[in-house]
């Protein structure tokens, strides 16, 4: 099963991706979670401590011009556009919890989208990690779908969409569903976080008559003190939020085509 959750910065994204690792690690399944937002900080709150070194996939400059037969910051090169990546996981990954985690970092050049060595490398280990590997694969979105494409798009069961009652939470969903929508992807779950009584329900709801909301998180200070503490998301949730999560995995199990 491979995962995105995306939404705007801010909403609760990696709160989402993390408790789904987590508790799907907990099931038994083997989890890899892959934090594509620049803003990294799924490893905070997968619980993986402070002083755990984590260095991005941008970063491991020596792999990315071995495998590309590209310098790094050098313009107007020739480089493989299809670098191997497959063991990449496996010798970068770092595990806590039960989850292996990778965190792609940001491309320093001007447009995400740029023809460099890095992108090149980053985008080709994106596409091994949707289309070729077993695992269950967790993917904690920046705001849009900068690193999918069409050709990892069919690989991407479903898109986990995050969503606070707020005007630019909404705008921003319903772009991710339309630029998802653009490159082959069909399948969303929407989820409200933060919400602090009906009203906040009802105003999710109304924004998105087309789509259903599949599960409403509260707002929680617990979960707040736990990302302060250095602990795992959820280490902060109480059993009805750790319900509510159990809910989203069984939905998006159970609406899975066959």
């Amino acid at each position: 099963m491979k995962i995105a959750v995306s939404g705007k910065g801010g909403v609760g994204k990696s709160t989402v991706a993390a408790s789904l690792a987590l508790l799907l690690a907990q099931s038994g399944q083997r989890v890899l979670a892959l934090d594509a937002d620049p803003d990294a900080n799924l490893a905070a709150a997968l619980g993986v401590p402070s002083k755990t070194r984590i260095t991005p996939i941008s970063e491991e400059i020596d792999l990315i011009e071995e495998r590309t037969g590209a310098k790094v910051s050098q313009y107007g090169q020739i480089f493989k556009l299809n670098p191997e990546v497959g063991d990449v996981a496996d010798k970068l990954a770092v595990k806590h919890n039960g989850v292996e985690l990778l965190v792609l970092g940001g491309v320093n050049k001007g447009g995400g989208g740029c023809a460099c060595p890095e992108n090149t490398f980053i985008k080709a280990l994106v596409t091994d990690l949707v289309l070729f590997k077993n695992e269950t694969l967790i993917m904690d979105m920046e705001a849009g779908i900068e690193h999918l494409g069409r050709s990892t798009a069919g690989g991407v069961d479903v898109m986990v969409i995050v969503v606070e009652p707020g005007q630019r939470s909404v705008d921003c969903a319903n772009s991710v569903i339309r630029l998802s929508r653009e490159i082959g992807l069909s399948r969303f779950i929407l989820v409200g976080n933060k919400v602090t009584g009906d009203a906040d329900r009802a105003y999710i709801a109304s924004a998105f008559p087309d789509c259903e909301i599949a599960a409403f998180l509260p707002y929680s200070q617990n979960i707040r003190d736990a990302d302060r503490d250095g602990m795992s998301v959820l280490d902060g949730m109480n059993a009805g939020e750790i319900a509510v999560i159990k809910g989203i995995i069984a939905k998006i199990w159970g609406d899975a085509p066959a």
